[in-house]
């Protein structure tokens, strides 16, 4: 069976990871135990994620010309992920971001978008064809908010299916046509943010849901955390359970659920398989540190999930 084609077109970092006991509060200084270098960016991390559990997937972004940039893209070929529209950018630094991870494995984390912010409408263009041939375009919020837009209209164009991570998101992305998408997987919070509605339980959160749907959205998945997920047709929700781990580091477990949901769903169509699938897929990547080197083979994520 030939792979899914999956493009990705969003953002791509490099992560600063801070191990902390705890995180800083406001005006609060605290000691790190230890720092690493990961790459990361939630677009480059979800390409991971789809690659490992089995896409054959395209990126589409742009980086600095710098030392962070060659080592996002070279990570990308590792995983046998086509750059061949990942810019270099000579006027920007690569995009960075500085991530605390608690002992819990919860994190905070701040983003300088770099390059990432000059990602244009006419890099898009000139990427269509790797859109054409997609069986699924997966994108989110760190590249501006105007080249999401165009994404989805040349997919339309295309009539290629879309999947929307909205992370991170603010209310700026009300101003824009981000809703006519095939499916849409906020978190929690992100969903209250979009709706304005409170999201902190199933119930609350399957109204969320629904209203995510009346603004536009086919299919609409609510991730919440170590609780489960919110799954809503269309036509009716329904509650998928999470799988318990002892999360270590959460950081990309959203990342590594929207790139393997990507690639299940395109194989088998089923939105309640592509949700255990990808459910497992973020449990996994919370048992270890790190975005990409934490997301998990597709053979791991089947070992739990089926």
């Amino acid at each position: 069976m030939n792979k899914p084609r999956i493009v990705v077109i969003g953002s791509l970092n490099m992560d600063i990871v801070f191990q902390c006991d705890r995180l800083a509060l406001p005006g609060q200084t605290v000691l790190a135990k230890c720092t690493t270098q990961v790459c990361g960016g939630k677009g480059a991390n979800q390409a991971v994620a789809a690659a490992k559990a089995g896409g054959n997937v395209s990126m589409v972004g742009r980086v600095g010309d710098d030392a962070f940039g060659t080592q996002l893209v070279s990570n990308l070929c590792l995983h046998n992920i086509n750059t061949d529209h990942v810019t270099r950018t000579t006027d920007k630094s690569s995009g960075t971001a500085a991530v605390m991870v608690d002992e819990n494995g919860q994190n905070s984390i701040v983003v300088s978008a770099g390059a990432n912010g000059q990602l244009t409408p006419n890099d898009l263009n000139e990427a269509r064809y790797l859109i054409d041939e997609a069986d699924l375009l997966l994108l989110q919020l760190e590249i501006p908010l105007a080249t999401v837009e165009h994404a989805i209209k040349l997919a339309h164009q295309s009539k290629t299916p879309i999947m929307l991570d909205p992370a991170p998101v603010t209310t700026e992305a009300l101003n824009y046509n981000l809703f006519n998408v095939d499916l849409i997987c906020p978190n929690q919070s992100e969903a209250e943010t979009l709706t304005g509605m409170p999201s902190d339980t199933k119930e609350t959160a399957a109204i969320a849901a629904g209203e995510l749907i009346r603004l536009g959205a086919k299919t609409c998945l609510v991730t919440m955390s170590d609780q489960g997920t919110i799954l809503h047709d269309g036509t009716m929700s329904r509650f998928i359970e999470s799988y318990q781990v002892q999360a270590v580091d959460s950081t990309a477990a959203g990342d590594a659920f929207a790139g393997a949901f990507a690639v299940n769903y395109v194989e088998t169509k089923c939105l309640n398989r592509a949700t255990r699938f990808a459910s497992a897929a973020g449990a996994l990547c919370a048992t270890k540190r790190g975005a990409q080197p934490s997301m998990h083979s597709r053979n791991e994520i089947l070992a739990i999930s089926e």
